[in-house]
């Protein structure tokens, strides 16, 4: 594997003891005030459109179907968990933009992308009893916008009280915000606030590279993990923009073009921690140093050439799925408060989703069983 540089230092080993993570006396508070800002973002939307979208990353830009297939020979510390052992596993892949409602593409923020891995075996973590799936949620920037539960739950209600289905004003802000975050970083700087508020580049969703973010138990260590476009056909698009000019779905129909005439080929990368001190696990705005411990091939995802939107049956696909860090098993438990608190809101918003739908979460054991 090309990028398969092995990091100077010993990962650092997974430890139950408070060490590893650190509860801060309020949580519980903050994770009340996080559900009440999920629960009236879900609220307002489901009543704009007699329809329950998700809470984050509402809008769909693509649904794929996948095959990813677990590298063999990996050495002993990355062979851990599902990645233990060699072989193949049907996937779906589901591109998004983080906001919690169905905005025009003009309004520019971050691109994320949810892989939901089947078939996996292993003991489960709470929530996921008798489940066979394995999801990891990844965003185009190495950092989570917030560094702790508490910051989360300021940035979520100020997006909490922006949600609702007019969407003029976001788009004229998205635009100065776009100036502003360009100008920052040509001296060399930026701001993930201003991205997160609209101000990201509309780059190609099919060409980015995504980050967990925040970290995960990786068997017997820690790690976080990232999905590297590999393919020409996906590198080539890697920082292109798309012209959003008046076309409120431009990210669903280029996405759809690509993968229609050539699919694609990402690598499942991991990334050891290998210092505690300086790769934390409850601060997730620090990035992990990629010269102490860079990221390693661990899987290969392909995507064989497919519609991934089609209106009036991927709509429905998107209302049957849903994604959590929670949904997995127990080698994988997701760490840090930013990863606790996402548990009770995503099953906060799953469940209003399939109740006011009437369409139930589940997960599925095959491919075979989506829509």
């Amino acid at each position: 594997m090309g990028n398969d540089r092995r990091s100077a230092c010993p990962p650092s080993p997974y430890d139950l003891a408070p060490s590893v993570e650190t509860i801060a006396d309020d949580e519980a508070e903050t994770l009340a005030s996080l559900k009440d800002s999920f629960r009236e973002i879900l609220e307002t939307t489901s009543q704009d459109y007699a329809h329950a979208v998700r809470a984050v990353h509402a809008k769909a830009h693509g649904i794929a179907r996948g095959t990813l297939t677990i590298a063999d020979g990996l050495p002993e510390t990355l062979a851990q968990g599902i990645f233990a052992q060699p072989g193949r596993h049907e996937a779906v892949l589901r591109i998004s933009t983080n906001a919690g409602d169905i905005l025009d593409d003009s309004v520019s923020l971050p691109r994320g992308v949810a892989l939901k891995i089947l078939d996996v075996q292993g003991d489960r973590l709470p929530g996921s009893e008798g489940e066979t799936t394995q999801d990891f949620i990844m965003v185009n920037a190495p950092v989570f916008a917030a560094p702790d539960p508490k910051a989360f739950s300021k940035n979520l209600k100020l997006l909490a009280k922006t949600t609702d289905r007019f969407d003029g004003v976001k788009k004229a802000m998205s635009a100065t915000f776009r100036v502003v975050e360009s100008a920052l970083e040509a001296v060399g700087a930026e701001s993930a606030t201003l991205k997160t508020l609209g101000g990201a580049k509309p780059v190609h969703p099919l060409g980015e590279t995504y980050f967990s973010q925040t970290p995960l138990r990786y068997g017997n260590y820690i790690a976080k993990v990232a999905l590297f476009p590999v393919s020409p056909e996906l590198t080539r698009l890697t920082g292109d923009t798309v012209d959003i000019t008046a076309r409120p779905d431009a990210l669903r129909e280029v996405v759809r073009e690509e993968l229609i005439e050539h699919g694609g080929v990402w690598e499942l990368r991991v990334q050891l921690n290998t210092d505690l001190d300086a790769m934390p696990i409850e601060d997730a705005t620090v990035e992990w140093d990629q010269q102490a411990s860079p990221f390693v091939t661990v899987a290969t995802l392909e995507l064989a050439p497919q519609i991934s939107w089609e209106h009036g049956v991927t709509d429905h696909t998107d209302d049957a799925l849903s994604y959590s860090v929670w949904h997995g098993v127990v080698d994988h438990q997701p760490l840090g408060g930013v990863n606790r608190v996402r548990k009770e809101t995503y099953e906060l918003s799953a469940g209003f989703r399939g109740t006011f739908n009437g369409c139930p979460m589940h997960q599925p054991k095959t491919l075979a069983e989506l829509a």
